[in-house]
């Protein structure tokens, strides 16, 4: 956090070239939640210069009470989320999530990126069929409502914790778990549902 805190002053007092360093190194962090919240190619290049924007606005409003990193993210969701909105895109499923509903189990692990998510699902030869697995993982997950896009992203490819996902969606941390534990079982029905009749998902 204090090795930040130079790059933010020199930003802050118009170094303009400091802010250009600031946008390549937070860059992937922001498109890639947006490029997993928003499906709508077209729209994305806009949103991200307009999450930037409004980062460079709110810049001397951090206090450097959070991680900078969190930050930014918090700020990336709620653009997306006003984007979707507007949009009236789906957010959730239509199903009630209670809180503390949840498996322990599915929790007790993290896998260190989505790959990982296909050990799961009954492979016979993993190695051979990575890449398509990984590409139809990407494709369902694509198919999900936004909120759990958003949930398997900043956990499973970003590996933030569960407190730190609530700080960025303003979600309690039960809420957290629980649209993980539905947005897996519902990228795992898919997979089992659409692919069930080829012999890598037998």
């Amino acid at each position: 956090m204090d090795q930040e805190r130079p790059l933010v002053e020199k930003i802050l007092n118009g170094d303009l070239q400091a802010f250009q360093q600031f946008i390549e190194k937070y860059q992937r962090l922001v498109t890639h939640m947006v490029f997993r919240m928003i499906l709508n190619e077209s729209d994305r290049e806009e949103i991200c210069q307009d999450v930037f924007l409004k980062i460079y606005q709110n810049l001397a409003k951090f206090q450097f009470q959070s991680k900078l990193s969190t930050w930014i993210s918090k700020i990336t969701y709620n653009t997306c989320i006003n984007y979707l909105q507007k949009k009236k895109a789906l957010l959730y499923d239509d199903l009630t999530i209670r809180e503390n509903e949840s498996d322990s189990a599915v929790f007790d692990s993290r896998p260190s990126n989505l790959d990982s998510l296909k050990g799961e699902f009954p492979l016979p030869d993993e190695s051979a069929i990575s890449q398509e697995v990984s590409e139809m993982l990407y494709v369902e997950l694509n198919s999900l409502p936004a909120q759990y896009r958003t949930i398997i992203t900043l956990y499973h490819l970003e590996n933030l914790s569960y407190d730190e996902i609530g700080e960025i969606t303003g979600m309690p941390m039960g809420t957290v778990k629980n649209y993980l534990f539905r947005a897996r079982k519902l990228l795992k029905d898919k997979l089992l549902e659409k692919y069930a009749e080829q012999e890598f998902v037998k």
